[in-house]
């Protein structure tokens, strides 16, 4: 992706995910929004984007963090929203396993308290350790927690996955959490 993509993508992920108020639209129950409404937020704020490009980010982001609706005509981020959307999952029952990955200096905190969803909607879980350890560098040292997911889904949690194979569920309690650093 050339660096003007990365720059777009990165823009609407912060619209998308938190804050659509910053050009001046307005998001669905769902967390959708037009596209033509939303190419034409970002040019009058000063962010050049076209149709071209925005079809561009949503094949090549490497999260998969945006999706198309099925006629192509909307727009949205498949998961991390802070602010209120219903993204219409269905619960689905986890593998045994999942992994979270987080900064070593965040680890005091989350062996007190557990996995929080802090401001969003969900704690965000990888179905494997590497994109876990990736998601944990991006904060620092990175740690890999392993997490009970088939325990806690058995003692009445409830596991969502997102389009782009994101696990989400609303918290993680400490006794279902194994740090697996490697």
């Amino acid at each position: 992706m050339r660096a003007e993509s990365i720059k777009s993508s990165k823009f609407l992920s912060k619209v998308l995910r938190h804050r659509p108020d910053l050009i001046g639209i307005q998001l669905d129950p769902n967390g959708w929004v037009n596209v033509e409404e939303l190419i034409h937020a970002c040019r009058k704020h000063g962010v050049p984007l076209d149709r071209e490009t925005l079809e561009q980010i949503v094949r090549t982001n490497d999260k998969q963090r945006f999706a198309f609706s099925e006629d192509r005509q909307k727009i949205r981020a498949n998961q991390g929203h802070s602010v209120a959307i219903d993204l219409n999952l269905d619960p689905v029952k986890p593998p045994d396993l999942l992994f979270h990955g987080t900064a070593l200096r965040f680890l005091p905190s989350i062996r007190k308290k557990g996995l929080l969803k802090g401001n969003r909607h969900h704690v965000h879980l990888s179905p494997d350790p590497v994109t876990a350890r990736r998601v944990g560098k991006r904060h620092g040292t990175p740690v890999v927690l392993q997490i009970l997911s088939r325990e806690m889904h058995r003692d009445g949690y409830t596991f969502f996955q997102s389009a782009n194979g994101v696990w989400l569920t609303e918290f993680v309690p400490v006794r279902y959490l194994r740090e697996n650093p490697r």
